[in-house]
């Protein structure tokens, strides 16, 4: 029954995903600004009308906005998200390109905003109402009020100009060497064995996945705290205490497995929103992801390119919320999806 369940859901979501893909399709071409292809030729010194011509019938842009929909929603089923125009190459083959580095910055974000927002939560639960509590609280809500962009800015004037600790931009550094095997720079520097390279990747990810993972973990640690705070008052946590459990039994078995439940959501939705909400804080930092591929595309009216990210990004956000629901099940029986 709860794998027919699971499958009803990815069924709904195809006219989901069919909605996303004729809004962004309508949005691209409705915005008032230049042409795609006058913005691809302004930088090519003369050229014919005749040329300009050539290169709009070659991307359907001389065709009326229903067909050139067709042509989009019928290329979309083929699972062909068509060619950009200004990079002139598959936009497919462009975002598996650049898919590794966002999925990996992404990652560190989803791990390193886990690892700060969970103790902290916890302890300002148990430790309610004190120094502790009220700073760590204090910081969460001043970290969810911080811009991505401001907050990059801060931290690379800080802790790279300033200090030095850590690169401006990039993925790895130009005098070390690493052999691609997968396209994620982290596991292939451990896949190669090679440490010189693993440090490197870690330095250029540590401000980046800071920034991205700041308002995860700002979100995530207040939601902890109040969940927590509401089942350690619970009649079995109680009861588990007055049983002569240790401490440590009773707030990670009893009471932190119950905060969770309305967490999942919160985590799933937060992980969804990093590929598409990074964007910034890859242009920011210099990464060359998917993100700072569609600023580029945005930019230069690149319609198929963005396009076919946005339609990566919305499949992404609802897998996630899946997910999500699926763990619902998993961390509580009683509820059904």
């Amino acid at each position: 029954m709860r794998w027919a369940k699971i499958v009803e859901r990815m069924l709904l979501t195809v006219p989901v995903m069919l909605g996303v893909a004729i809004a962004v399709f309508l949005f691209m071409r409705l915005t008032p600004a230049a042409d795609p292809v006058d913005l691809m030729m302004g930088d090519a010194g003369h050229v014919s009308q005749a040329e300009i011509e050539r290169i709009r019938q070659e991307f359907n842009l001389d065709k009326s906005l229903p067909i050139q929909l067709k042509h989009f929603l019928t290329g979309l089923a083929r699972l062909d998200l068509g060619m950009s125009i200004t990079k002139r190459a598959p936009v497919g083959q462009l975002i598996k390109e650049r898919l590794p580095a966002t999925i990996e910055l992404a990652g560190m974000s989803f791990l390193l905003a886990l690892a700060i927002a969970v103790p902290i939560g916890i302890l300002s639960a148990v430790k309610q109402n004190s120094i502790l509590d009220r700073l760590s609280m204090g910081v969460s809500f001043f970290g969810l009020s911080l811009p991505g962009f401001w907050l990059g800015i801060i931290l690379i004037m800080l802790f790279s100009v300033k200090f030095g600790w850590f690169p401006t931009a990039g993925r790895l550094s130009y005098d070390v060497h690493l052999t691609e095997v997968t396209g994620f720079y982290l596991l292939d520097s451990l896949l190669t064995a090679n440490p010189q390279a693993l440090v490197s990747v870690l330095r250029h990810l540590f401000l980046p996945a800071l920034t991205m993972g700041a308002t995860m973990a700002a979100t995530v640690a207040r939601m902890i705290r109040s969940s927590m705070l509401e089942v350690l008052r619970q009649d079995y946590v109680t009861l588990a205490r007055a049983k002569g459990l240790p401490e440590f039994m009773v707030i990670g078995h009893h009471a932190l497995r119950n905060a969770l439940i309305p967490t999942v959501t919160v985590v799933a939705i937060q992980a969804g929103g990093f590929l598409a909400g990074n964007m910034i804080v890859e242009t920011v930092f210099g990464w060359p992801g998917v993100g700072r591929l569609v600023v580029e595309a945005i930019l230069r009216r690149d319609f198929p390119l963005v396009q076919g990210a946005v339609i990566i990004f919305a499949f992404t956000f609802i897998v996630m919320n899946l997910l999500a629901d699926i763990l619902y099940t998993l961390v509580n029986p009683k509820i059904s999806l």
